[in-house]
């Protein structure tokens, strides 16, 4: 369910692109020194997008540096650290772990298992840290469940569930932006739950699992009113960002919010119509064998040819 809100590259300066990539680095250098190998397992580009968001809008003594990683071992590349990509580590390790077990849950993945297994008792010192944050993602999720594995839930109650954790993790104190925040945050919660369906609705209808999109799935017009729908989720979004006070990285911030999240939906959409087009023409390709079949056995009973 991550790994939506990301950039898109060819709109981006050069530079941008290091800067948003310094930015990654930088959190992927926290998980690995608070929580090691398997907290860095967590990074994700949604909690890059965090980090930025709030540096942009508190901008903070910024710690920038060169370093290698297993990714870049021959050449150094910049690092930017502050306490706001210290605090996307520890609610990108919280969301993982929470996460891991819901997806137990819903499909006893062993390796969800596993892994929320070693992340337990980090994700213990985090949710003491953030307390109110850990409860609100452990029992927004458990109902989230609950209502999944029932079935009969709007599209737009399972959604903002979803929601309401991402504007929980989105709002670092209550200030006069919490207000703004919160609102990004649910509408990209809602963005990611709905952009997740989409992406895997042939996967849950062949494993029986729940899908907002299941009943609408195939029918004429589906993919433009699930982008509708997600178009609706970031201009509020959008809206939302606009009213903040943020011109570091502003830029950026607005590639990502009116193009960056849409990569996805244009690599599933493509694929899937690709799919479609392959299955017209093997479809074609069939009735035109048996049309030839046909007046190919027309024309032996017409010359008196046995049949073979």
């Amino acid at each position: 369910m991550f790994g939506y809100i990301v950039v898109n590259k060819p709109e981006m300066k050069f530079r941008e692109f290091a800067v948003y990539q310094s930015y990654y680095c930088g959190l992927c250098r926290e998980l690995k020194e608070k929580y090691g190998r398997f907290g860095q397992m967590t990074l994700s580009y949604d909690m890059t997008f965090l980090a930025m968001l709030l540096t942009g809008l508190y901008e903070p003594e910024t710690k920038e540096s060169m370093a290698r990683c297993i990714i870049h071992p021959l050449e150094k590349h910049p690092v930017s650290r502050n306490p706001y990509t210290e605090y996307a580590a520890d609610v990108n390790v919280l969301l993982s772990y929470y996460k891991c077990e819901d997806d137990w849950l819903d499909e006893r993945k062993a390796g969800k298992y596993l892994f929320a297994a070693l992340l337990r008792k980090k994700n213990n010192r985090i949710a003491q840290k953030y307390p109110a944050k850990a409860c609100k993602m452990a029992e927004n999720l458990s109902r989230l469940h609950e209502i999944e594995k029932n079935g009969g839930a709007s599209m737009d109650e399972t959604a903002g569930l979803f929601g309401e954790i991402l504007a929980e993790l989105f709002v670092y104190r209550e200030d006069e932006w919490a207000d703004s925040l919160r609102k990004i945050g649910f509408f990209f919660g809602k963005f990611i739950y709905l952009m997740d369906a989409y992406d895997d609705i042939e996967a849950d209808l062949k494993k029986k699992c729940y899908n907002p999109f299941a009943a609408r799935f195939g029918q004429e017009g589906f993919d433009e009113e699930v982008k509708s729908i997600l178009t609706m989720m970031m201009a509020e979004c959008s809206r939302e960002f606009e009213k903040l006070p943020i011109l570091l990285h502003a830029e950026i911030l607005r590639n990502i919010l009116y193009a960056g999240v849409w990569t996805k939906y244009e690599m599933v959409h493509a694929r899937r119509l690709k799919a479609k087009n392959a299955e017209s023409v093997k479809e074609e390709t069939a009735v035109q064998d048996r049309k030839e079949h046909t007046e190919e056995e027309k024309s032996k009973k017409q010359s008196g040819e046995p049949k073979l």
